[in-house]
């Protein structure tokens, strides 16, 4: 699968970018308005990035308890069901006198159950896409997802003003709503892809057995880590410039829609093989460093929007990940993939938060960004593409050269995958 006409003659790939895009529209214009809600009543720093990235930190103990849910319920009935539960939850956060304690309270709970979407969403994309169309077709989500970002925030800070943040959130549940409809009625229904039922031993289980290779951690840690860091810088754009935060994250999505749309359509295999994610890493954190300057709002827009270009490492990092896991962990592996960055941009959230309370947040961002430089310059030797294995594989585990998809997918007879 090398061009979009392909991906979207593909049956069902509609129905599903149709349904993440309203969810990601219902999320995106959702976080604006608790974030601001949150800001209004208490002024902190800390506790407005808390408030729209906090949540996220809840995804651990989905990653801990729920995650065996991803394979082993069907994945139309588990996507319209969790949009169904985020409707819900959103309609309760926008009814007025909820003290803040409360809302932090519902929006753990929303972040737990959370880390369940996403495995069965991109562990669907695997079932619906051929092989060696994911990463085109994961890049065109994350597009979705960029271009819903650039106009969610803008119309958002529009939303908030004029129906006010409780207003918003409305809108937010309306939205969820749609996304489960167009679940419900658009997308095949499917078995499971693993037999049994959820539970919390199956879901431990299997977290360790993804844990258990060296390579899939080092690829784990560089999906969670130096992205979740720059996240943190992206926490405090309310607290650094509230007249322009929404600027801010639309320069952002800015950024990362023209990153995936050069990872996932125009970067050939062999420069994904050569140039790798390390330099993309890289390019996502350096750019925020300007920040200790306190730049003008232009030159900061800017930094913003380059920097952001960097988070296609993340598509690179994903098709490999996609060719170290079994069939039948595949919706396991993102999510835990899904969870894990969630929780690590919660987790830089509520640091740079606190940095920023502590001094100003123009110096949290450069924490941050130079946290994430070092980081990625720590794991770049171990994200060095491996030769073939010397040993036997683990038993149940399926090695990255017995799986022809993404780039590997390219070397066949079909020709490169995406060029």
């Amino acid at each position: 699968m090398r061009t979009y006409q392909e991906l979207f003659r593909t049956p069902e790939f509609s129905p599903l970018l149709s349904a993440t895009a309203a969810h990601m529209a219902a999320q995106t214009i959702s976080r604006m308005a608790i974030g601001t809600l949150v800001h209004d009543a208490t002024g902190s720093p800390f506790l407005t990035a808390l408030s729209m990235f906090g949540p996220l930190l809840a995804q651990i103990i989905g990653a801990t308890f729920l995650l065996s849910a991803t394979d082993r319920l069907p994945p139309r009935a588990a996507t319209t069901g969790l949009a169904l539960f985020f409707a819900a939850v959103t309609t309760v956060l926008a009814l007025p006198g909820l003290s803040v304690a409360t809302i932090f309270a519902i929006l753990a709970v929303q972040g737990m159950l959370g880390s369940v979407g996403g495995g069965v969403r991109y562990g669907l994309l695997a079932e619906i896409v051929p092989a060696e169309g994911y990463l085109l077709g994961r890049s065109v989500l994350n597009m979705c997802a960029g271009t819903l970002q650039i106009f969610g925030y803008a119309v958002g800070a529009v939303l908030v003003n004029v129906l006010t943040p409780r207003g918003a959130l409305l809108t937010g549940a309306a939205l969820f709503v749609v996304a489960a409809s167009v679940a419900r009625t658009c997308l095949a229904s499917r078995p499971p892809r693993a037999q049994g039922r959820p539970s919390v031993r199956e879901t431990w289980r299997s977290n360790a057995r993804l844990w258990a290779s060296k390579p899939r951690r080092r690829v784990y840690l560089a999906l969670w880590v130096p992205n979740g860091l720059v996240v943190g810088c992206e926490s405090l754009f309310v607290s650094h410039a509230p007249r322009h935060a929404g600027l801010l994250f639309a320069s952002a999505a800015v950024g990362m829609l023209a990153g995936d749309a050069l990872a996932g359509r125009f970067l050939p295999p062999r420069w994904r093989d050569g140039l790798g994610a390390p330099p993309l890493l890289l390019l996502l954190a350096t750019p925020y460093l300007i920040f200790a300057l306190h730049p003008a709002l232009p030159v900061a827009l800017a930094a913003v929007t380059l920097a952001s270009v960097g988070f296609s490492a993340n598509l690179l990092l994903q098709e490999r990940l996609m060719t170290m896991v079994p069939g039948e962990l595949r919706g396991h592996a993102f999510g835990l993939h899904h969870s894990g960055m969630f929780t690590m941009q919660g987790v830089a959230a509520a640091v740079a938060g606190g940095i920023a309370q502590l001094t100003s947040p123009a110096t949290a961002m450069t924490v941050m960004a130079a946290a994430s430089a070092a980081v990625t310059l720590a794991l770049t030797p171990g994200l060095r593409r491996p030769g073939p294995p010397a040993g036997a594989v683990p038993a149940g585990d399926v090695p990255s050269e017995a799986v022809p998809t993404g780039a590997d997918a390219g070397r066949g007879t079909r020709g490169p995958a995406m060029e």
